[in-house]
């Protein structure tokens, strides 16, 4: 089972859409807290799962992201959740594609957020054995010190610093059999590439215009390969886009979700129109 954030989630009563985020590596749920709030308090129904062995969610080994998408709808049938739209960071990115392609009835749309459909290559796959051979020995501290540098612009390490601790605190908190099992899930990921011209629900590609990791030339050929997908890259954010610029983020995401018709069937049918959140 897995643990989760939420906002305006109601067990007694069917939920036609939701927002399902899922969140990037080694990170937890908590990254979320700028969306969480913000969506929740204008109406939004939001969910944010952790992935296995984190913050209470049950351990597995050897996991799979098939594995990992059976679990999610798994979760939005105990919520009773019919549909969501799937908002996926980095690894969350490669979870999201994972859903889509065993439900797709389920995925109202998807917001792949500074990921990519590729999976690794040779010299990737050697970086990432090297990356849990030193998390073995040398524990969760590892962990953040070789992902915390990649996540941020230069300029918001000085003059943001809380964003790093912040970071640094949900992974030194998980053990590295947990981080290790995540990595490994990633390393055996399908390619989505092959994917990405027969996705035929709505699309946003959001990205850190600054990303290091996933730059915006990646977020381009993602763009450029699903059909009617839309292109937002965010000014001033590097990997962790959500963290770094969360007003701009979720301007993105409303703007997005506004125009989707599950949206707009769910507003017909309480017969009212729920006002997206204002940001200044």
């Amino acid at each position: 089972m897995l643990t989760y954030l939420q906002a305006n989630t109601a067990k007694n009563s069917v939920e036609k859409h939701a927002i399902l985020f899922l969140h990037a590596f080694p990170l937890s749920a908590a990254m979320w807290q700028p969306q969480i709030g913000a969506l929740g308090k204008a109406g939004y129904t939001v969910i944010a799962p952790n992935s296995f062995g984190i913050d209470g969610s049950a351990e597995k080994e050897e996991w799979t992201f098939t594995d990992y998408a059976h679990e999610l709808a798994s979760l939005l049938d105990s919520l009773k959740v019919e549909r969501a739209t799937v908002v996926g960071l980095s690894m969350g990115g490669y979870q999201a594609f994972e859903f889509y392609l065993l439900y797709p009835g389920r995925t109202a749309s998807l917001v792949l957020c500074d990921t990519r459909a590729e999976a690794d290559a040779p010299a990737a796959r050697s970086a990432r054995e090297d990356f849990i051979s030193a998390v073995e020995r040398k524990g969760a501290g590892e962990a953040a010190g070789r992902m915390i540098p990649n996540y941020f612009t230069d300029n918001t390490y000085t003059s943001r610093p809380e964003l790093a601790a912040q970071a640094e605190a949900m992974i030194i908190t998980q053990s590295p059999a947990v981080i290790n099992g995540a990595m490994r899930a990633i390393m055996t990921r399908s390619d989505a590439t092959s994917l990405l011209s027969a996705i035929d629900c709505p699309v946003l590609v959001l990205n850190g215009e600054e990303d290091k990791v996933t730059t915006k030339d990646t977020a381009e050929s993602i763009h450029t390969r699903i059909p009617g997908s839309q292109l937002r890259l965010l000014l001033g954010a590097g990997h962790i886009s959500n963290m770094e610029q969360p007003e701009a983020f979720n301007r993105a995401l409303v703007a997005h979700l506004v125009t989707l018709p599950d949206y707009q069937a769910v507003q017909k049918s309480q017969g009212t129109r729920r006002q997206p959140h204002r940001y200044q």
